[in-house]
């Protein structure tokens, strides 16, 4: 594989992506109970590219998918417990059920293209069952609207040089579709590969109030941010 075609790929195989992380703290009460316990190289300057990502032919392409067993996307939110001294903790949700595709032309890296990231939130799971189950039911609504789904259609900050093994560092925006409603958003990447095989890491930051739901309170028990870290992980391979 030429350095310029395997770089495309890694470009290519983030946005076909939309993270793993374990709690840093453990829960000694759930969050939504007061009871006890139970996420190219361009081919000339400037270093910059909008890839497409509608309404392209995917006829002879090569399919890289992502491998959801060996990928993680996860959620991090603060919250404050307020019948417990206020005390400060960060509950942290996580899923590896994410699919994607890109397709990619060896001969014609230009020609590759993308398809939707899917995530479906109604997975994600925590240190608290009854948090999971009042995120899917009351504030996230993730039973009734259990995908995520993440089109980008920019990538910023793309070398023109690229060397086996090398780790590069992007920004690729696009748009996110939580419960219905839909936001721009940006991440922050760092691709690496070696191989037939590409991981990354990527993450963003939202704010819950965006797409209609939270900060949460709870009132006498707890308060959360507003703001949310997304974290995800990947690995994709052909």
């Amino acid at each position: 594989m030429s350095r310029k075609t395997f770089l495309i790929i890694g470009i290519m195989i983030f946005l076909a992506a939309c993270t793993s992380q374990t709690p840093t703290s453990e829960i000694e009460q759930p969050i939504l109970t007061p009871d006890t316990v139970e996420e190219v190289n361009p081919t000339s300057p400037p270093p910059q590219s909008v890839l497409p990502t509608q309404q392209v032919s995917t006829d002879g392409l090569e399919t890289f998918q992502i491998v959801p067993e060996e990928s993680e996307v996860s959620y991090e939110v603060g919250e404050v417990f307020l019948n417990q001294d206020n005390r400060f903790n960060v509950a942290i949700g996580i899923t590896n059920l994410v699919t994607g595709e890109v397709f990619v032309d060896r001969e014609n890296p230009q020609n590759s293209t993308i398809g939707s990231i899917e995530v479906d939130i109604s997975q994600f799971t925590s240190d608290s069952a009854r948090r999971d189950n009042a995120i899917r039911e009351r504030f996230l609504e993730s039973n009734q609207f259990p995908i995520a789904t993440f089109v980008p259609n920019q990538v910023e900050g793309v070398p023109q040089d690229y060397e086996e093994g090398q780790q590069i560092e992007i920004q690729v925006s696009g748009d996110l579709t939580v419960r219905a409603v839909t936001q721009p958003v940006t991440f922050d990447v760092t691709l690496g590969g070696s191989g037939d095989t590409l991981t990354g890491e990527a993450t963003t930051t939202i704010l819950m109030s965006d797409f209609g739901f939270g900060p949460i309170s709870i009132g006498g028990i707890l308060n959360t941010e507003d703001e949310v870290l997304i974290h995800f992980r990947f690995v994709a391979r052909p």
